[in-house]
């Protein structure tokens, strides 16, 4: 589900990191980069013809996803554009492949570079290196 229009870039989402990305894509617009929200809410099934278009028109593609970055949703969004010969920045934000830690939502996001200023940095460094401009 397309949540935001932009050209700038694509965020690719689901679950409890989508209000994050909808928060960042606010503050991407106050400093004038517009942000395209997908809420991904399957992955199986996958919306590919969403992510397809998506990287087409924006040429940048983050997933954030509250998930290991392997086997989850940047996976399944990376294999959908490589298959369909479609190669756009991308990058992916989720879980590292470390141990689980126990602690309060707030700090579990800070921690893995989840929240919303983390976002909204990632975002810029994308749409900069789309510009051609250094990071």
């Amino acid at each position: 589900v397309e949540m935001t229009e932009g050209d700038d870039l694509t965020i690719i989402t689901c679950g409890i990191t989508t209000a994050l990305a909808m928060d960042a894509a606010r503050e991407l617009e106050r400093g004038g980069l517009h942000a395209r929200v997908i809420n991904m809410s399957t992955i199986k099934p996958l919306d590919k013809n969403a992510i397809i278009k998506a990287a087409e028109t924006t040429g940048a593609v983050l997933t954030v996803e509250n998930h290991n970055i392997m086997g989850g949703l940047g996976s399944a969004a990376a294999e959908t554009l490589l298959e369909a010969d479609v190669h756009p920045l991308f990058r992916r934000m989720g879980i590292g492949d470390r141990f689980g830690e126990t602690a309060t939502l707030d700090w579990l996001l800070e921690d893995h570079g989840l929240s919303t200023p983390h976002i909204v940095k990632a975002s810029e460094e994308m749409v900069a290196k789309k510009r051609g401009k250094a990071v």
